[in-house]
């Protein structure tokens, strides 16, 4: 049993702690032992592809001697880069009517850094200016709420247009907000109120979008990423995708997005179609990111489809495995990780959870969908789907970002602009429902919007092409909230005095794969082992533990999981069934809507060996890293405003970051 090994810097200034976030696991210590004489370093296949495909040059071998800079000749990642892959902006249908104003290029110049002005005229800036934006408004009607805000004749002609129209001109936004996407749900755009692709008012509003990101694109320094949501929600039953662009506008303004509504579809393989389409006609490389599958009420990753009725099949699982890299598990509307009912041995289970019902709370949500709605069971799933089909189509990377409705990436507790401009802050905003089913009685209220979250990708470099690829690769992990770097590597000949390595990275590709990747068969004899490293946001809590989440399938076709802490804070003890049974403690003080940094740890770093790997059986692994309590949004909103929450709403948090899994696969 390995201990962490936990660095406590004293007195560490938040400028100081960004420096070393920024070149997190790739500075040496000044007083460290000379290294040995010019080491071969291996250079993994999967950096070396990322290498190509960044347009760094090839080496000529696999390995290179070490110059004296540590620093030089380094092909592999060296720093996540932080951003967004779910904005909406006034464009997008619903966040029109929730009265949105902010459009494409301002959205991209606040993700820049830049103050501006939010909807409700408060003037709003990030703490930090994000790395890449993709802004997806949706595809279906793409243009016409702005057409409808104005008033344009032919849509107040449209009962339905006039009543939205009128609704928002009363100051009713919300309302007409939430009933247009109740009509998106129950097929009820016809007529002039349906924007078809092939509209003039349709592809000039997407050539702005794809306007918008290539003004805002600096190689280098930001990427704008060209991308649209494509909104299946029939039943109210969210299916939703986004769908992001590799390359320029070029390619992009070569087509329109996919919609819902004619002449498209509800159902995934039909996207699936239009993305190999897209990509033979443009030239272009897509991928589609899911999201939200708490609210799909067991639609989301099925072993029935929905849509026939019938078991998966083997065109189903290669195609969703082909085009679906990712898997955004974390946003406004909730955790998607896992569920405590799924698995009632976490005790962090029991995380924001929006469990009441489907997208539109239509119809109340049932134990037995549970299975089908989170990343964790879909893990196990895929295992056996693999195994029976040959392919596994839930063998995703995590993301997590926000699909804000404001044109603001704004969802650190203390900054928290909220889901859709009604829900920006405001002494009112808890007390109000977000959400409310007069028919089934179900409601979500606004306080239980969740500050959350943030992609994180290890790229080569901060571009289209770079981060794109490093999407494709799965080389990512999810935070909820707070920017902290978190390493995870797998791999057979991980030692414990690599955890005692200031480049940990550098030993984490020479000797194994990491996140998102696949380990080969085990060799004879040996088990899995993993590096992991995480250090804190400078300006968040301290770090609790690091926790792997195993998953399995045993040989009589049992799924299983097990969590491991294998790097805690604070000198703790893990147990030997690996289990740290000491909680971290907690100095949040809610009045004040502070903490202090005094429990906790900095820095995580540790090597560990699975105690119970059996090489005949197919498991993947995943990181989670857990820091210390915090205040919420809600605890922030009370003392700024004075007011008294309701009783049930939760005032504190603990921000985590989830690693993409690697998996293992027993020799055929």
């Amino acid at each position: 049993m390995f201990k962490s090994l936990t660095i406590r810097f004293a007195a560490l200034g938040a400028l100081a702690a960004l420096g070393l976030v920024l070149t997190l696991y790739s500075r040496s210590r000044a007083d460290a032992t000379p290294a040995p004489e010019a080491p071969s370093i291996h250079v993994c296949p999967e950096v070396l592809s990322a290498m190509q495909d960044a347009g760094q040059p090839d080496p000529d071998t696999k390995s290179f001697k070490r110059p004296y800079s540590p620093y030089a000749g380094r092909n592999y990642p060296t720093r996540p880069f932080f951003g967004e892959t779910h904005m909406h902006t006034a464009k997008s249908l619903d966040a029109g009517a929730f009265g949105c104003s902010i459009m494409p290029p301002e959205a991209y110049r606040f993700a820049k850094g830049e103050e501006i002005l939010s909807s409700t005229g408060q003037p709003v800036k990030l703490s930090r200016p994000l790395e890449f934006m993709a802004v997806c408004d949706h595809s279906d009607n793409m243009g016409f709420i702005t057409d409808l805000k104005a008033g344009k004749p032919e849509l107040l002609a449209d009962p339905l247009g006039r009543k939205w129209y009128d609704m928002i001109q009363a100051g009713n936004g919300n309302d007409a907000a939430i009933d247009i996407i109740m009509s998106f749900g129950a097929g009820k755009f016809k007529g002039p109120i349906l924007y078809s692709p092939d509209s003039a008012s349709y592809k000039s509003a997407w050539l702005g979008t794809v306007k918008a990101a290539e003004d805002a694109n600096e190689p280098g320094r930001f990427t704008a990423i060209i991308g649209f949501e494509w909104t299946s929600n029939t039943g109210g039953n969210n299916l939703h995708r986004n769908v992001l662009f590799r390359d320029n506008g070029d390619k992009a303004s070569l087509i329109v997005p996919f919609t819902v509504l004619p002449p498209g579809s509800d159902n995934p393989r039909d996207l699936w179609k239009w993305m190999k389409a897209c990509e033979e006609k443009t030239g272009s490389t897509v991928l589609a990111i899911a999201h939200n599958g708490n609210l799909s009420n067991g639609m989301m990753f099925p072993m029935i489809e929905s849509f026939t009725g019938k078991p998966i099949d083997k065109e189903y699982v290669e195609t969703r495995a082909k085009w679906e890299r990712l898997y955004e598990v974390t946003q406004i509307k909730g955790d998607s990780e896992c569920h405590p009912l799924l698995s009632p041995n976490d005790e962090f289970a029991n995380f924001e959870r929006w469990d009441k019902g489907n997208l539109d709370l239509s119809v109340a949500k049932k134990p037995e969908m549970l299975e089908f709605e989170y990343a964790r069971s879909a893990f196990k799933n895929g295992l056996k789907i693999e195994k029976e089909l040959g392919t596994n189509p839930y063998k995703f990377g995590l993301v997590g970002s926000t699909d804000a409705h404001t044109g603001i990436m704004s969802i650190e507790e203390d900054n928290f602009f909220g889901k859709t401009s009604s829900s920006e802050p405001s002494a009112e905003r808890t007390q109000k429902a977000f959400l409310k089913n007069p028919r089934t009685g179900l409601t979500i209220m606004d306080w239980e919007q969740t500050a959350s979250g943030y992609a994180a990708v290890w790229a080569q470099e901060n571009t289209r092409a770079s981060l794109f690829d490093a999407m494709q690769r799965r080389e990512t992990y999810a935070t909820t909230g707070s920017r902290m770097v978190v390493r995870f590597y797998g791999g057979y000949d991980f030692e414990p005095k690599d955890a005692g390595h200031r480049m940990p990275a550098e030993i984490g590709y020479a000797k194994g794969v990491p996140m998102g990747g696949d380990l080969a068969a085990a060799p004879p004899g040996k088990a899995p082992t993993f590096l992991v490293a995480a250090m804190k946001d400078p300006i968040s809590g301290n770090l609790d533990r690091y926790q792997i989440i195993k998953g399995w399938m045993d040989a009589g076709g049992a799924l299983h999981e097990k969590i491991y802490d294998v790097a805690v804070s604070g000198g703790r003890a893990i147990d030997a069934d690996g289990r740290c049974k000491t909680p971290v403690g907690n100095t949040v003080n809610v009045e004040d809507a502070s903490w202090t940094n005094t429990i906790g740890g900095p820095e995580l770093i540790a090597v560990w060996k699975d105690p119970e790997f059996d090489p005949a059986q197919r498991a993947f692994y995943y990181g989670r890293v857990i820091e210390i309590p915090t205040p919420r949004w809600t605890a922030y909103d009370a003392k700024r405003f004075g007011i008294k929450m309701p009783k049930e709403a939760v005032m504190t948090t603990t921000e985590r970051a989830y690693t993409s899994p690697i998996w293992y696969t027993p020799a055929k």
